[in-house]
């Protein structure tokens, strides 16, 4: 009888491998993965937290799953071929690239060391929305057996694009932020090249009308 029941147990446990690696076996060969928000902000606002990886180290959501995670940073953290680098006993190890940055896309290259090797592209998409821009960030990656196999037991868009979505999160008020100091910026320049040109034609000996503020 015992033994029966653990032919039976056998079988079973087979029939799930196979099932399981039939699964896999039909999965994309190709993982997109993305979400997107939109700021209250212009893309030369935002570029900075994308481009400079100290910077997006500081609002990138894995940082809050492990704050003290080893961080390596390339001697100039900014621009192309900046790089950052993790390590750590949740999240693992690896290492992100700017690869390339413009007024509306900056991509990234990731690689993951631990716990499971494996490469992956970043795009950032800036657009404009009104009188904002959408943000939408998105992760490319092609996957061998064992990826697929992952993604037979989690949901990878479900996890990674919960990530995204917080991550999101965390650089809108710092985007709008910066937004907000550009336009006071502008603002009080514009008022002292104004003030400047007044003077100068008052000097002059000219008549001046000065706008009413």
């Amino acid at each position: 009888m015992l033994k029966k029941i653990l032919l039976g147990i056998g079988a079973v446990l087979g029939l799930a491998v196979v099932g399981v690696c039939g699964a896999a076996a039909m999965a994309p060969d190709e993982l997109h993965i993305e979400r997107s928000a939109t700021f209250a902000a212009q893309p030369a606002d935002i570029s900075p937290f994308l481009t400079d990886m100290k910077a997006f180290a500081d609002w990138n959501p894995w940082r809050d799953y492990e704050p003290t995670a080893t961080l390596g940073f390339s001697e100039n953290p900014s621009g192309v071929g900046a790089w950052y680098t993790w390590k750590g006993e949740e999240i693992g190890s690896g290492k992100m690239i700017v690869a390339s940055a413009s007024e509306n896309k900056v991509e990234h290259d990731l690689e993951f060391i631990e716990p499971f090797p494996s490469k992956a592209d970043i795009t950032f998409s800036l657009t404009p929305e009104g009188e904002g821009t959408k943000v939408t960030w998105a992760m490319d990656e092609k996957q061998d057996f064992m990826g697929k196999m992952f993604g037979v037991f989690m949901n990878m868009d479900e996890m990674l694009g919960g990530d995204f979505a917080k991550g999101l999160a965390k650089l809108k008020p710092k985007a709008e932020e910066a937004a907000k100091q550009r336009v006071e910026a502008e603002a009080t320049a514009k008022a002292e090249a104004e003030a400047a040109a007044a003077a100068a034609a008052v000097a002059d000996g000219a008549v001046v009308e000065v706008p009413v503020q």
